[in-house]
């Protein structure tokens, strides 16, 4: 394409929990993201509630795209194609973003793309580093997932090397978090409160630390955790819950990292992509780049608002697909709650 207008605008529609993220983008040029969340009406609940996250959905599609449109100066007419998150995510909440997304590409007469979230969270860096480094080790950390990929080309596919075999990381983090009295959703406020604490105060155990895979477990670790504190609770000592929010914290990012950069090493891979929500937490940030440093591995993670669940990543992968000349997908396809990740697009 010989010029930035010659790109295709591509808009995003994601759905997959409890955001309704909309955003557009020119090639790798973020033009809008917007976002609807209703992590609020869930925090009563101490996790997220499906049906409370399909009515928001549905609630707030149409005006989240009408302030995208705004936000970019654009019209309907100017999209080119539609990209939705066909899965993995709630069933419910896919459902809602996928008949939307099915209505505006029938609606405009534009290509519909229908693109995995696992692999739109590693498309998304794009739009604030350039092209991604072919191949790159991409570590995902999020409410529900924990996974280690070999990216040659992320419109072409992912290569799985390793996941969680129980908890994901952010799942971890939201438990803690109800065990500490921190509020929903736990991974910012743990954050926050480990700033004042040490991580070297209690030895959590680290799962899977030394077993030679690529897979993580932090299901061992949450429930450490748990007894630690009602032991403590037990006996009428003092917790310090910034110590133990910041050694639970230390626990996890050490495993991140460390395998991370062992799945770097072992397939002579020099660029680590870290994304996902749990991507934002800072000191993962800070132990991943002092580590990465050390072993001469390129890093990158977007900014925090990337991170976490929003439409810009899928628009940046829909326009992947669409450069790349990907087939555009049918308009029959289903919302995949459990979409694989190696499926980049349906």
């Amino acid at each position: 394409m010989s010029s930035m207008s010659d790109e295709p605008l591509v808009l995003g529609i994601e759905t997959s929990c409890d955001e309704t993220g909309i955003g557009i983008v020119r090639g790798h040029t973020l033009l809008a993201n917007t976002i609807a969340s209703s992590v609020e009406e869930h925090a009563r609940f101490g996790g997220v509630v499906p049906e409370v996250a399909s009515r928001a959905h549905l609630e707030a599609m149409t005006p989240t795209v009408e302030r995208a449109l705004e936000q970019a100066g654009l019209r309907f007419s100017d999209i080119d194609a539609i990209a939705v998150t066909a899965g993995p995510g709630l069933a419910g909440a896919l459902l809602v973003g996928v008949a939307a997304a099915k209505a505006y590409a029938l609606g405009l007469g534009v290509p519909l793309y229908g693109v995995n979230h696992l692999a739109a969270h590693v498309a998304v860096d794009q739009l604030e580093h350039g092209a991604l480094p072919k191949p790159c080790i991409a570590m995902l950390v999020s409410g529900g997932h924990s996974s280690l990929l070999l990216v040659p080309d992320v419109a072409k596919g992912v290569v799985s090397l390793g996941s969680t075999v129980d908890d994901a990381a952010g799942e971890a983090f939201d438990k803690v978090a109800r065990v500490l009295g921190l509020p929903f959703p736990g991974g910012p406020y743990i954050d926050r409160a480990a700033r004042d604490g040490s991580g070297a105060a209690i030895a959590f155990p680290r799962g899977k630390y030394d077993d030679g895979t690529l897979d993580f477990s932090f299901s061992g670790l949450k429930t450490a955790v748990a007894r630690w504190v009602e032991a403590r609770e037990r006996s009428g000592e003092p917790i310090h819950v910034p110590d133990v929010a910041a050694s639970f914290q230390e626990a996890v990012v050490d495993v991140l990292t460390r395998k991370a950069l062992q799945a770097c090493r072992e397939h002579d891979v020099r660029d680590l992509l870290i994304g996902g929500g749990v991507a934002a937490n800072s000191r993962l940030r800070a132990l991943a780049q002092e580590r990465c440093d050390a072993a001469g591995v390129r890093l990158r993670v977007p900014r925090p608002g990337l991170c976490t669940d929003n439409g810009a990543m899928v628009a940046a992968l829909g326009s992947d697909l669409v450069a790349a000349g990907v087939t555009p997908s049918s308009l029959e396809i289903p919302a995949d709650s459990s979409l694989p990740i190696t499926t980049v697009h349906v």
